[in-house]
């Protein structure tokens, strides 16, 4: 008699029962499924992927719990939290944390508040819309390196933009990247005027995406443009606020390389210091790998909480 994969049980009193899937049948299933008959399509770019980029995330956390200095191969027999405890203790890094902290805070609210204030003028209609969109929008196609060059010439304490015109102005000039009071300032200057842009565009569609009968509803009410702006559009635009907040929060994190372009070296001006140039002077000029990927693994972390309360959120919203 032929064996079948599935089978059919009866009761005197209720009649045929449900149908009992086998494991065979549940095989055939899977391996029939559209899961398995892509794998080919997806599954060699995810496990390079997960080589590549989660294999050296691991392999860093592990070199960040040994005492590797660069030469020879890792010894993993004797593991500890020995460059955790170091990175806490170092004044190097504490200040390159909190200049971090201060560089993600202005940096961010500062590119979220002028990119509003566009969005609401191209969205009022002023005249030369497209012209204003394009010069705010063109920073984005530069990248840091270039932006960075830029700044480096405007910043320049001999023959600098700045310093030519606050000279004419009767002023001295300033060493813009030279002075620690400063510095910091006019990385953040830099930064905002390449990223407000990109905030614009984030809260301009989303004022578009509102219905337009709330401005006619509003002032047939009696309300005024900036307070309908104010009470009544601005209030909704929260969800374009989180996205463009988390973007350029991730951008002041990694912003090694406008730094290490607009300063030349691994070390950066006495008040510029961040956990990313921090990070790559340790381990590349000094030679403490071990050191080095302690605070790559502590950048890696702070990212992380700064996307994953967005996600959070985001799944909370239903767009994910």
């Amino acid at each position: 008699m032929a064996t079948h994969d599935t089978t059919e049980a009866t009761d005197s009193t209720t009649g045929p029962s449900k149908e009992v899937v086998t494991w065979k049948t549940k095989l055939r299933y899977f391996l029939n499924s559209d899961f398995v008959r892509s794998s080919p399509y997806w599954g060699i770019p995810f496990v390079l992927m997960g080589i590549a980029v989660y294999g050296g995330i691991g392999y860093n956390l592990a070199i960040s719990f040994t005492d590797y200095a660069g030469i020879g191969r890792p010894e993993f027999s004797n593991l500890s939290l020995e460059m955790y405890r170091t990175a806490l203790a170092d004044g190097s890094f504490r200040q390159a944390a909190f200049q971090n902290f201060v560089l993600l805070v202005g940096f961010t609210s500062v590119s979220l508040a002028l990119g509003l204030f566009l969005a609401v003028l191209l969205d009022y209609g002023i005249r030369y819309k497209e012209t204003i969109q394009t010069i705010y929008l063109l920073p984005m196609a530069l990248s840091f390196v270039v932006t960075a060059q830029v700044w480096l010439w405007m910043y320049s304490p001999g023959n600098g933009v700045l310093n030519v015109f606050v000279t004419a102005l009767g002023f001295g000039s300033i060493d813009w990247l030279g002075n620690p009071r400063i510095a910091l300032a006019a990385v953040i200057f830099a930064l905002v005027w390449q990223f407000s842009g990109y905030a614009m565009v984030v809260f301009l569609a989303g004022l578009q995406s509102l219905p337009s009968d709330q401005f006619e509803a509003a002032k047939v009410d009696g309300a005024s443009t900036a307070k309908t702006y104010i009470r009544i559009i601005i209030p909704q635009l929260k969800q374009a606020s989180v996205g463009a907040a988390v973007v350029l929060m991730l951008f002041a994190l990694k912003a090694f390389d406008f730094l290490y372009a607009i300063t030349g070296d691994y070390r950066p001006p006495n008040g510029t210091d961040i956990l990313a140039t921090l990070m790559v002077r340790e381990a590349f000029q000094y030679g403490q790998w071990a050191y080095g990927a302690a605070i790559a693994t502590m950048l890696l972390l702070l990212s992380l909480s700064v996307i994953a309360p967005y996600l959070v959120y985001q799944y909370r919203q239903g767009a994910l």
